[in-house]
């Protein structure tokens, strides 16, 4: 066991863990007020839901066996069976390796949710994440990280999720909003319930995307090295491109676009971190940000898809702007990994001709196959709530459950008085004895 790798691992998968919540603030930050329950806790219940399915059939499907390169078998359910002290190529238990995969099952599902919220049933979402993980998820995993996938063998470079996680997540997202509709009006506009959540989850969220990127390398290593530094760059690149064309559409710098521009760039390097150098990432960086912007801002609306947090227009856009850029910047110069350079180092069309294929076979499956659930699932069980039920919110309707508890503005003893006068014991404070006349002056 390589001391060092095993640990720096261990620590990733933990920061990958981390991700979940920071994810949950961001949404329920974005949210309205009526759904912010609802949000956080779709969110950070896979936590649980995910990582029982890794253990029981997840991490055979996606590592034991191969059946025609496009998944594994069931031969170690529950990893019964599984020696948990050998070592991976990179001196790692192979315990250390499943418990950083399943950070991964964790949190790929949790990103389409920021495209449902307010309208559809919690039910509905679990059952759906299960049936998504088998049918979708694993296989995606066998297919670009197993020796034996077939888009592995094809040479597809994913160093740590574009296709398996973002692409993934973000068509999803786009096939639950079309399925879903569009929200009713009256809550199509309303405000975000807490901008400085927001900002939490996305400096968790960029924390913890060390551990996605560096963490993929799976050893200390130069390419750890290299992924955490194009992390850094295309990020801080992203975040300034959308501030900047904020300013220029909007006409002010807005802390929401900024939020969003930041997850742009984590979203857009994660294919490619460990494959590009620093000017690639800074590239990656611009032309992530600028694809996701004209999106949300103008194709989506024109398209008509409700996609409420814009899941689709991140993780989608931005994740398949990075992989087929991939194609283009990787070069051998950063990883030995990389048997063909990308076009912009001399290497000529092969890789992009590859990361096409890969890009548009990811999208054509997770379209075809999650149409299919749906279909079937809602043949068995409601998918959107009532219209009262989303008028209500569905904190309310589905957990009976409120964001804060905070005295309303509409409180009869606010209006009456003056709050400072209610509740006047609690703004004493320290100053309290200077209108005591019991205790001593200074």
């Amino acid at each position: 066991m390589d001391l060092a790798s095993t640990s720096f691992v261990f620590l990733s998968s933990i920061l990958v863990l981390f991700m979940t919540p920071g994810l949950a603030f961001f949404y329920g930050g974005l949210v309205s007020k009526k759904n912010v329950v609802n949000t956080m806790l779709s969110v950070f219940i896979i936590t649980g839901l995910a990582i029982l399915l890794w253990i029981i059939l997840g991490y055979s499907l996606s590592f034991s066996g191969n059946i025609g390169g496009f998944i594994g078998n069931l031969s170690n359910p529950f990893m019964h069976g599984i020696d948990l002290k050998t070592l991976m190529p990179t001196k790692i238990p192979t315990s250390v390796y499943a418990i950083f995969e399943m950070m991964f099952a964790v949190i790929t599902p949790a990103l389409f949710v920021g495209s449902v919220v307010g309208r559809i049933h919690f039910k509905f979402l679990l059952v759906f994440i299960i049936l998504w993980s088998i049918v979708l998820y694993y296989p995606m995993v066998h297919m670009v990280w197993s020796p034996n996938g077939i888009l592995a063998k094809l040479g597809t470079l994913d160093f740590a999720g574009g296709t398996v996680v973002h692409i993934n997540a973000g068509i999803t997202a786009l096939i639950l909003s079309i399925f879903l509709g569009k929200r009713m009006k009256g809550n199509r506009h309303a405000h975000h319930y807490n901008l400085p959540w927001v900002l939490l989850g996305t400096t968790i969220l960029w924390i913890g995307w060390y551990g996605f990127n560096a963490g993929s390398a799976l050893a200390v290593n130069n390419v750890a090295m290299q992924a955490t530094m194009t992390t850094t760059v295309a990020t801080a690149t992203s975040m300034l491109v959308w501030m900047l064309l904020d300013m220029h559409f909007v006409g002010k710098p807005q802390l929401d676009g900024v939020c969003t521009g930041t997850l742009c760039g984590l979203v857009g390097i994660t294919p490619a971190a460990g494959f590009v150098t620093i000017t690639g990432s800074f590239v990656i960086g611009i032309v992530a940000t600028l694809a996701s912007y004209l999106f949300v801002n103008y194709l989506k609306p024109k398209i008509g898809v409700d996609d409420v947090l814009d899941a689709f227009g991140c993780h989608g856009v931005s994740g398949i702007v990075g992989s087929i850029l991939t194609g283009f910047l990787a070069t051998k110069s950063v990883n030995s990994a990389v048997t063909t350079n990308g076009l912009f180092y001399g290497g000529g069309f092969h890789m992009v001709f590859i990361q096409l294929i890969a890009t548009f076979g990811t999208i054509i499956f997770v379209i075809i196959a999650c149409s299919i659930i749906i279909s079937l699932l809602r043949l068995v069980m409601p998918m959107r709530v009532t219209k009262q039920e989303e008028m209500r919110g569905l904190d309310q309707s589905e957990h009976g459950e409120n964001a804060d508890y905070t005295v309303s503005i509409n409180d009869r003893a606010f209006n009456k008085n003056k709050d400072i006068e209610v509740n006047a014991n609690e703004f004493k404070g320290q100053v309290g004895h200077l209108n005591n006349p019991n205790l001593p002056k200074d």
